[in-house]
């Protein structure tokens, strides 16, 4: 952990693990445990009409009534994690009516806030939130390690509560983590107390040990060096993609564990058997890190081509002191520590998109955030990967520059600045928590209408006819209804002439929607626009009037 900065709260610390001289540098933003996911992205918000962007359709006219179209194009979520029920379930073993009731809270949570993308923690520890032919059931919802079945299909519900809502569902996955400690404080994990259909039970082979972040025990891994256990966790994570009709699939910083002083990671038998042809154990691990990554990308694209595919890295890739390409920073190295080549993975263009978990500071100076954003500003350039930044918002209220509210709103103006695509904003909880109303601050700064998520050229495009409005009326409550015929579409977009433009009020996947912030006096016109999956424009139905 930083010596400048306080430690990140437990819930946090789960992603980052490093020798305790490294950790100082580091952990300001990541935290120092071992099983959370913690960092996230999306531009300055939005101000105003300078900061709006001109969405021009694919096809049809770009303008409502003779007034330009206007609407956000960023990334805005937050995570929603399930180990440790640091966000939900609030508990362990809840009845079901509860456990779907929280959720449904979370999303209209994001609703709230002008999100657009949620990213759930739906394989935490090698288990599942879905009926999974490779997975236990996760203990985070059932509250049982005996794999037994609740009765419900998790997955299925929460995609189609978010799409009902028109947040785009990202299926977080932990890839090569097996279970937590099975003894608390004890000697180490016991595989029996995993649960009888747990893989790693069946394949001992593939199983390795190593202590956990907070000493407490030690957690089962996955080996990432054995090529058949890396293509079993790869199809367990595929399954869920071949089953749902998930938008993205998205990791965070966790593969090889981060390192504990002292201790190194037990898998000489593996690289005595794999590791021949490369210069040295560290490059193996790479190489075994990278495979995943790129498998996992081509997979994904062979089985759903518009399946987005993203990884939240740790803030820092290598230091400048090390790398000349690196940054300028001091911390821990995920190059060096946890075997992580993110900068590999957008020159390859693996991914999609990138969330680099920038929680630290600005003007931090072990790890300045404004110092590492033009860093990966221009490690995106020139590439189809799109940059979104991991936010800490769980570091609101600890001491130093975090007791300012305003941290978070100058992070996001920066965003802005430097051309960034979005954000995702770590966690859920402490979304909803608002301390120091530092989340209030940037949503009325930057999230204070509706966005549409960024489109992706190389996704699959069919922007969708113009729809037909086929009505427009004052409803009882002082809004304005609208419905509409359109086919093709996955969505659909809501402008308003608003001054000299039409702006964004509202997206929706239904066929009607309500304008509730609708001024009650004076007439006023709208157009509607169809998306397709990848959220591509397509032309704007004729302008409606409607009375006041």
């Amino acid at each position: 952990m930083s010596a400048a900065e306080p430690s990140a709260p437990a819930s946090h610390r789960r992603r980052t693990k490093a020798p305790v001289a490294v950790l100082v540098a580091l952990a300001v933003a990541v935290g120092a445990g071992a099983w959370s996911l913690r960092d996230r992205v999306v531009g300055e918000g939005m101000r105003g009409d300078a900061a709006a962007v001109r969405a021009t359709p694919d096809g049809g006219a770009a303008d409502c009534a003779g007034r330009p179209i206007q609407a956000p194009r960023e990334l805005r979520g937050m995570w929603i994690t399930t180990v440790n029920n640091i966000d939900w379930p609030s508990r362990r073993g809840l009845p079901t009516e509860t456990v779907q009731a929280e959720f449904r809270a979370w999303l209209d949570l994001a609703v709230r806030n002008n999100h657009n993308a949620v990213f759930v923690h739906v394989r935490p520890s090698g288990d599942a939130l879905w009926p999974s032919s490779y997975a236990p059931w996760s203990e985070w919802l059932t509250g049982r390690r005996d794999g037994r079945d609740p009765g419900w299909d998790p997955m299925e519900f929460m995609v189609a509560e978010a799409h009902a809502r028109n947040l785009e569902f990202h299926a977080w996955f932990n890839p090569y983590r097996g279970g937590q400690p099975a003894t608390v404080g004890g000697p180490g994990p016991r595989l029996d107390q995993l649960a009888p259909t747990h893989p790693l039970r069946r394949h001992r082979d593939w199983v390795v040990t190593y202590p956990s972040a907070d000493q407490r025990g030690s957690r089962l891994y996955f080996n990432p060096g054995i090529p058949e256990a890396r293509r079993f966790v790869e199809d367990s994570m595929l399954e869920a993609v071949r089953r749902y009709d998930v938008d993205g699939v998205h990791f965070d910083d966790f593969f090889y564990p981060y390192p504990e002083a002292g201790q190194d990671f037990p898998d000489d038998a593996a690289f005595a058997r794999y590791g021949r042809g490369f210069p040295d154990k560290h490059a193996w691990r790479r190489h075994n890190v990278n495979t995943l990554v790129r498998e996992m990308s081509e997979r994904i694209k062979e089985i759903k081509p518009w399946v987005k595919f993203g990884i939240s890295p740790f803030g820092i890739w290598r230091n400048k002191r090390t790398d000349p390409a690196g940054s300028a920073t001091a911390g821990l190295q995920s190059y060096d520590a946890i075997y992580a080549d993110t900068r590999l993975w957008v020159r390859e263009q693996w991914l999609d998109y990138v969330v680099p978990q920038l929680y630290w500071h600005i003007g931090f100076d072990k790890a300045d955030y404004a110092k590492l954003l033009p860093w990966w500003t221009a490690t995106v350039k020139g590439t189809r990967v799109q940059l979104y930044i991991g936010q800490a918002d769980y570091r609101v209220g600890e001491r130093g520059a975090w007791r300012d509210p305003a941290e978070l709103d100058r992070q996001l103006a920066l965003n802005r600045r430097h051309g960034v695509h979005g954000s995702v904003h770590f966690s859920a909880k402490q979304v909803r928590a608002d301390r120091l109303g530092a989340v209030s601050r940037y949503r009325a700064a930057h999230y204070a209408g509706p966005a549409l998520v960024p489109t992706m050229a190389q996704l699959p495009a069919a922007p969708p006819a113009a729809p037909t409005v086929t009505e427009v009326r004052r409803a009882d409550d002082g809004g304005v209804a609208l419905a509409w015929r359109g086919d093709g579409a996955t969505s659909f977009a809501v402008y308003r002439v608003d001054g000299d433009t039409a702006r964004l009020v509202g997206t929706t996947r239904g066929s009607g929607w309500v304008d509730r912030s609708a001024p009650a006096e004076g007439s006023l016109t709208y157009c509607v626009s169809g998306l397709d999956r990848s959220g591509n424009s397509g032309g704007l139905s004729a302008p409606v009037p409607v009375a006041g």
